[in-house]
């Protein structure tokens, strides 16, 4: 049987909100790391410093003028927001576990929360059964077990489902989900008949195993929120990707926020009302199959313009470089893609690093391997954002004030 083995995430490149002169709401970690060139822009560690050009004063006002979202305020920072060294864990009834899943991410978010993550024992049988003994108690403890389900999701998803159901039998006072990736959620309605809601059944199931509460981001659709019986708090990874946009020189009179696709409408508007209300470009796209999109035409002016194309996850990449092209024919002078979610389905990398993006913006709230790295590609860390929403929920105090 194969162990669980957490080893320490490389430390490469971060964003300007994660460095040591950021403010003190994501100033809990107090572990360093030297930098280690990699060929692409990835960004994880939440200490050291990205070697990146010395950043020009950003022309992009984001939020109404405002440079930065309030939460990243130093201003706005209580007390209680101020590095708590590791050896308060002892004090505290949180316990934060990592499944196999994306170990990095969960180690970077204990850095910032400035506990360690807890023992755990995860094995896998020779005929693929999951093995999970927590090896420390957790006994009225509240529990946050970290695992996005991934690639291998069906894996990953039954691991989260027999880590929650081992908390629950060792007498955890509340068993909490942290789900920064979830999978299935493209399956929220029926589109044709006789079809299933994979979504609404794996809801189901993470209730059923025992967990109390959902903490998840950018979910494909709002009402998937509405498929769980048990709180679920949705965690917004926009501010991260618009502080970082905000450190590039982009006139915002050059810029326009393009949705790849009818559904992705709402959060291209709420992202560009953000960058100071920017123009919204439309691309019409009809589906033939799944992982298969076909490019119809633009709605919206993109000439001479920096589009920057928003959705909530790059899978095959079909979409987003069909996007690009034709964005590109319209005119636009420059193509950048965000993201939150890096599923990287193939032929994802070969599309992507096609030359058609000038830059792909993703977070690591899934891991990326490293031979998936490409010169275009920036992975910014969502780390410190989910480690405030947990202390926050385990402190009862408000989650949504976050992203005022």
């Amino acid at each position: 049987m194969a162990s669980l083995a957490l080893t320490s995430p490389p430390a490469v490149k971060v964003p300007s909100y994660l460095s040591s002169s950021s403010s003190s709401l994501f100033s809990r970690s107090s572990i360093s790391f030297s930098t280690i060139e990699y060929p692409s822009r990835i960004c994880v560690s939440n200490s050291s410093k990205c070697n990146l050009p010395k950043a020009v004063n950003a022309s992009i006002p984001i939020i109404n003028g405002t440079t930065l979202p309030k939460y990243f305020d130093s201003s706005s920072s209580s007390s209680r927001l101020e590095k708590k060294p590791v050896s308060s864990r002892a004090n505290t009834k949180l316990k934060l576990f990592s499944g196999t899943a994306n170990p990095a991410l969960s180690q970077e978010i204990a850095w910032y929360m400035g506990l360690e993550l807890g023992k755990i024992s995860i094995k896998r049988f020779a005929d693929g059964e999951v093995y999970v003994q927590l090896q420390e108690s957790v006994r009225g403890c509240d529990v946050f077990l970290v695992q996005p389900t991934c690639t291998p999701t069906n894996e990953n998803l039954m691991e989260l489902l027999i880590m929650v159901d081992a908390c629950r039998r060792a007498s955890a006072k509340k068993v909490t989900a942290v789900i920064p990736y979830f999978g299935y959620a493209r399956a929220d309605r029926k589109t044709q008949g006789r079809e299933s809601i994979a979504a609404k059944l794996v809801a189901n199931l993470i209730t059923e195993a025992g967990a109390d509460r959902v903490l998840a981001c950018d979910l494909h659709s709002g009402q998937s929120m509405g498929y769980f019986d048990i709180p679920v708090d949705h965690v917004y990874c926009q501010p991260v990707i618009l502080d970082y946009l905000a450190s590039k020189s982009i006139s915002s009179e050059d810029l326009v926020v393009v949705s790849p696709d009818v559904g992705g409408v709402a959060r291209a508007r709420a992202f560009a009302k953000k960058l100071s209300d920017a123009p919204l470009a439309i691309v019409d796209k009809r589906r033939h199959g799944h992982n298969v999109a076909e490019v119809m035409n633009l709605i919206g002016d993109v000439k001479g313009k920096v589009a920057v194309m928003v959705d909530d996850m790059i899978d095959t990449a079909g979409t987003i470089v069909k996007g690009a092209a034709l964005l590109h024919e319209e005119g636009a002078r420059e193509v950048y893609a965000c993201c939150t979610h890096a599923v990287f389905s193939p032929p994802a990398i070969e599309r992507l690093s096609s030359g058609l993006l000038q830059e792909v913006i993703v977070t690591n709230t899934l891991p990326v391997a490293e031979k998936n790295y490409f010169p275009q590609l920036t992975i910014l860390s969502v780390a410190n954002l989910l480690g405030e929403t947990i202390w926050r929920v385990h402190d009862d105090s408000s989650v949504s004030s976050i992203f005022l």
